[in-house]
């Protein structure tokens, strides 16, 4: 009888495999590509609401030199990311960089349960810069991996499960802040992260191990996935600004993360006065985090597989430039916590169950080693000068004289830039995807 019911179930999973487009070699290493990511992002979604608590405790002020702190540390960090890739093995870098983070979080525990008010303010900011970092660095690593091993036709196909792996990851994170935050406090709260990256280095080794066997039959013989890339420490910086591909990534990056930045800072000022302290911030923060990752599961289930399938790339990219340009006009026109919650939810939703896994399919037209370097670069320190270029702009306005509500206002034509923007980049991506013997996009 045992066996007889473990073969329904394995009959029913393999029927639903093919209803999502799974082929039977894929199973796999899907399955510990959404273990992995599920660790990665409920690692980061555990210590989210701290650093939004220490990052809006006072107020606006002092976010833009808290980003732009986190901007060199990112132009540092890709330095001895693109030093270890060009020596290592792929499974090495990662896992020494994913090693050198869990040594963090330790660290942190240690600091956040031995200093006094004063210290762990101070802790607080660097703290801030380093989750700021962290968030980009693990993400981009995993996904790094993933366009390396799947190609644009398997990432239609995958990427929004990947992603579903991804959501349920933050809802666990949520939920474990939320639960453990007034029992365990910041310190449990850092060790859990670092248990849950430690099993992310895990499914790094068997997802190597599983890469061969999704390798295109296009792919030169000789390219080795466990040797080191080669090529010189900034290359990828040279072949980014060399490529007009590229660059117009990067300018799809900056502008997502300005408008980003302008309603975090809205945000920040708003929790500011809506609530007296870290503890009651926090909870509102992972509330908001628990909606929008609940939102992102449901879409990424029911549509962004088959919007993909259906309408691909250009038509899909093109969807949160609409919603921004959609909400932030909303936003201007009413400036309330409420309407900023909402807009918020939706937009980063559509963000992770959207935009995120049709911004990937970008790179799987890359070459190998652009895929690792350019695309760290461009996820890291690019996305982050983004950040200063609105952090500073709201600043600015402030001594100004100018309101929150004006710059939510001047955001609408950037994101209709950003339109215009994500427009050209899908039709060209389309292109390189149907011609597989090009070395690197022009």
């Amino acid at each position: 009888m045992q066996t007889a019911l473990n073969k329904a179930v394995k009959n029913r999973l393999v029927r639903l495999t093919q209803l999502a487009g799974v082929r039977q070699e894929e199973l796999r290493p899907l399955c510990w590509c959404g273990v992995y990511i599920f660790c990665v992002l409920s690692a980061y979604y555990v210590i989210r609401p701290v650093r939004d608590a220490f990052g809006s405790a006072n107020g606006a002020e002092d976010l833009q030199w808290l980003f732009s702190a986190t901007l060199i540390a990112m132009l540092v960090c890709n330095l001895p990311f693109a030093a270890l890739s060009r020596r290592l093995s792929r499974q090495r870098a990662i896992t020494l960089f994913y090693r050198f983070f869990i040594a963090c979080l330790l660290l942190f525990a240690l600091l956040i349960s031995v200093l006094n008010a004063p210290g762990r303010l101070w802790l607080g900011r660097v703290f801030f810069v380093w989750v700021s970092v962290f968030n980009l660095y693990v993400v981009s690593i995993f996904w790094m991996l993933i366009v390396d091993i799947f190609d644009s036709d398997r990432g239609k196909r995958l990427f929004a499960l990947m992603a579903a792996g991804a959501t349920l990851g933050a809802i666990a994170g949520s939920l474990f802040t939320i639960t453990l935050v007034k029992v365990a406090g910041p310190a449990g709260l850092f060790l859990l992260a670092a248990v849950l990256l430690e099993l992310a280095v895990c499914c790094v080794r068997r997802l190597t191990h599983l890469a061969p066997q999704l390798r295109h039959p296009s792919r030169r013989v000789d390219e080795n996935d466990g040797r080191p890339l080669g090529g010189g420490i900034l290359s990828g910086i040279g072949h980014t600004f060399r490529s007009p591909y590229l660059l117009n990534i990067c300018l799809y990056m900056i502008l997502f993360s300005v408008t980003s930045t302008f309603l975090y800072f809205r945000q920040a000022e708003l929790a500011r006065h809506a609530f007296s302290n870290d503890g009651a911030r926090s909870t509102f923060f992972a509330s908001l985090d628990l909606l929008v990752n609940v939102l992102t599961l449901t879409v990424q289930i029911l549509a962004t597989g088959q919007l993909l399938s259906r309408f691909g790339t250009t038509a899909v990219l093109i969807i949160l430039p609409v919603l921004t340009v959609v909400g932030f006009l909303a936003l201007a026109w009413q400036p309330s916590l409420l309407a900023l919650a909402l807009f918020s939810v939706v937009r980063r939703a559509s963000n992770f169950a959207i935009a995120r896994p049709t911004r990937e399919l970008l790179f799987t037209v890359l070459n190998r080693e652009d895929k690792y370097k350019a695309k760290s670069f461009i996820d890291t320190a690019v996305y982050r000068a983004g950040d200063q270029v609105g952090a500073w702009s709201w600043t600015a306005a402030g001594m100004l004289g100018s309101s929150g509500p004006v710059w939510l206002w001047l955001a609408v034509p950037l994101s209709v830039f950003w339109l215009l923007n994500s427009l050209w980049l899908g039709q060209r991506q389309q292109r390189l995807a149907s011609a597989p013997q090009a070395n690197a996009p022009r």
